[in-house]
């Protein structure tokens, strides 16, 4: 059977995208769906669509809706590479900021010029997020001068902001109701925060797992992995996602672990150095069991929340003086913009770029019934 597919970018990840209607009419059938489409499990991901890296074995379906004041739905899948397993718990910012594109360009949202705004419910995390697309003669305007980093060249700007994100998977800021937990490791006790802003992270300090926060993805050897895997499995069973056991087969995508370590001086992936005084943290986060590329959108959302709140890992990291914070990953510096009002954050805004790769069919191994076969 074919099914209607688009194939996007969208900020540092790549994912495939789907109009609900098209999406298998049976809801317990869309795991082994989105198995099928990406070619899992399978470390190459060679009989589908799926890139072999979680930064590229995602999925989007998208809805126009029903909502007052929304415009469209959006349910993001991870899609697990060597796991039969698709995990919705969590959202994905990166893939988010190609939604309002999709939805504009498929027709659920009609193109205003200059800036056609679209008001997004995610489904994951029961959260609206608004992005702000530019269009140019009724369609989504694609090229442009923003850069991001760990995406070639450059592309036009769509700004997302993110409101209202406490408690997007877990229902509470803290999940565990501390601002610092202490859990018992190898080396020993270790302070974490557990946050859940946008995406529940689990924070650590760098110096407490024998690192400088300075490394790059290729850095993490087989066996430090398995270490921070272990502090997130620890994390995950705090956060009543699954046993600590069972963890990285039951809920690898969240939450989150993420390496936080003072300002200092590195050179990054594309080989440019990165000075202390051009960035306000150095982080690092696991995608799935390995070092992201970059930073996940949500991750920069959670971390910069997390640095206005008081006794966190994060904000004895990060000296807030600014509405800006700018974090310091793999790829580059990102930056994020907090919008206040009497001190307490309304809003997280981001600015990625998203564009079209392919459209067209897909074709699976299996016959399913859809949504809009039974229209």
């Amino acid at each position: 059977m074919k099914v209607p597919v688009v194939v996007m970018r969208g900020g540092t990840s790549k994912g495939v995208f789907f109009n609900f209607d098209d999406m298998p009419s049976d809801r317990s059938l869309w795991d082994e769906f989105m198995l099928d489409i990406m070619g899992s499990p399978d470390s190459r991901q060679i009989d589908g669509l799926g890139g072999a890296n979680s930064l590229t074995s995602k999925a989007a379906i998208i809805k126009k809706s029903g909502f007052e004041g929304i415009d469209v739905e959006y349910t993001f899948a991870q899609v697990s590479i060597e796991n039969q397993l698709v995990d919705f718990k969590g959202n994905c910012g990166n893939i988010s900021s190609a939604v309002g594109p999709y939805a504009i360009e498929q027709g659920l949202v009609p193109a205003i010029e200059p800036i056609t705004t679209v008001r997004i419910f995610n489904t994951n995390t029961q959260k609206v997020i608004i992005s702000e697309v530019e269009v140019e003669d009724g369609q989504v305007k694609t090229d442009g001068m923003c850069s991001i980093p760990g995406v070639p060249g450059t592309g036009s700007p769509i700004y997302l902001s993110f409101t209202n994100a406490e408690g997007a998977v877990t229902g509470k800021l803290f999940p565990t109701g501390n601002s610092i937990d202490v859990i018992q490791t190898p080396r020993g006790p270790i302070n974490v925060s557990i946050i859940d802003v946008a995406n529940p992270l689990v924070f650590i300090h760098a110096h407490d797992v024998g690192l400088k926060g300075t490394e790059l993805p290729h850095e993490f050897t087989p066996e430090k992995l398995t270490e921070l895997e272990e502090i997130r499995s620890i994390a995950a069973e705090m956060c009543q996602f699954a046993t600590k056991e069972e963890a990285t087969k039951k809920s690898p995508a969240v939450p989150k672990l993420t390496i936080i370590a003072p300002p200092m001086d590195y050179i990054d992936v594309t080989g440019v150095e990165r000075k202390t005084e051009n960035m306000d943290c150095i982080i690092r986060m696991m995608s799935m069991q390995k070092p992201h590329q970059a930073l996940a959108i949500t991750g920069a959302i959670c971390t910069t929340a997390g640095a206005f709140l008081n006794d966190t890992i994060i904000s004895d990291t990060i000296n807030v003086k600014q509405e800006v914070i700018r974090l310091a990953h793999p790829a580059g510096i990102m930056e994020t913009k907090v919008d206040l009002i009497a001190g307490n954050i309304t809003a997280i805004k981001v600015v990625r770029t998203a564009r079209v790769i392919l459209e067209g069919y897909a074709y699976t191994k299996k016959n399913y019934e859809y949504i809009s076969k039974l229209a």
